[in-house]
């Protein structure tokens, strides 16, 4: 899944590989996909598109979104981006496909859920998008720790520290996969609720959220995801479905996953004592 530090490395890639190339193709829902959310009717993909040079490449949230002149195609979290060099095999199965003039493709695949809309400037109605643009970037200046103070609103104290981090795009892009290392970082328990934290231990909150995920897009995204060539990011996860079983790299204990809130945590029983 695209969370906010593999959307930077996306964006990056693809502003350093495409930028100056033109569409010469476009191939939408070649593989029909009830989940993959588009702009209006897919099969206009192909005149919105074609001919349109890319001048850059932007992120935000959990959303990769590649500039072309006059128009705007936005990825969501949910689709695997992935660029080919000219003459590559390419897959079979795809719901987007752009050809450029130099012979190489980038394909946009959706296994669960996924958008890839295109639109011109003022015409974006998508409020996840607008959401993710508008809110302070937990990789920029904006985020400090003073907006994430207004963050803490008296009725989310009951919350659990995964529900507050991770749901209600509170901060865009941090979602569960980075939700772990997070709370390791910062010593919680994903079940410990807000309302036990006190004054340090949410500035020590904040300051792993800024330095894990800033460790994660400057490592070239975490090593359970694949970056546009489909090669592994280079940050080491410390928890994660892979370290399931293995010994915590810094007390050594047995690493847990369980289920909870609709998907898996994974975490150092030791390091990260549940606070009741």
């Amino acid at each position: 899944m695209i969370e906010r530090p593999e959307s930077f490395v996306l964006a990056r890639q693809i502003g350093q590989a495409l930028t100056g190339r033109t569409i010469r193709q476009v191939v939408a829902q070649q593989t029909a996909h009830k989940f993959a959310w588009f702009s209006g009717d897919p099969a206009d993909y192909p005149s919105r598109l074609a001919g349109r040079r890319i001048v850059g490449a932007a992120s935000f949230g959990g959303f990769v979104a590649i500039e072309a002149e006059g128009m705007r195609l936005v990825f969501g979290d949910g689709v695997n981006l992935r660029c080919w060099a000219p003459g590559q095999a390419l897959p079979q199965r795809h719901q987007l496909l752009l050809g450029f003039d130099n012979g190489s493709s980038l394909t946009g695949t959706v296994q669960m859920y996924g958008g890839l809309w295109a639109f011109r400037d003022g015409e974006n109605d998508n409020p996840y998008i607008q959401t993710a643009l508008e809110k302070p970037d937990p990789l920029g200046d904006s985020f400090d720790l003073g907006y994430f103070g207004t963050l803490w609103a008296p009725e989310d104290e009951k919350l659990s520290l995964k529900a507050f981090l991770a749901t209600r795009q509170r901060i865009p892009g941090l979602g569960n996969g980075v939700l772990q290392d997070i709370l390791f970082a910062a010593g919680q328990h994903p079940k410990t609720r807000l309302v036990l934290l006190d004054a340090a231990e949410r500035a020590s909150l904040y300051w792993a959220i800024r330095q894990t995920l800033r460790a994660m897009a400057d490592g070239g995204g975490r090593d359970t995801e694949k970056d546009l060539f489909g090669a592994p990011g280079g940050y080491p996860t410390q928890m994660s479905a892979k370290r399931k079983g293995l010994p915590c790299r810094v007390c050594g204990s047995p690493i847990v996953q369980e289920a909870y809130l609709g998907g898996s945590d994974t975490y150092c029983p030791s390091c990260q004592r549940q606070r009741k």
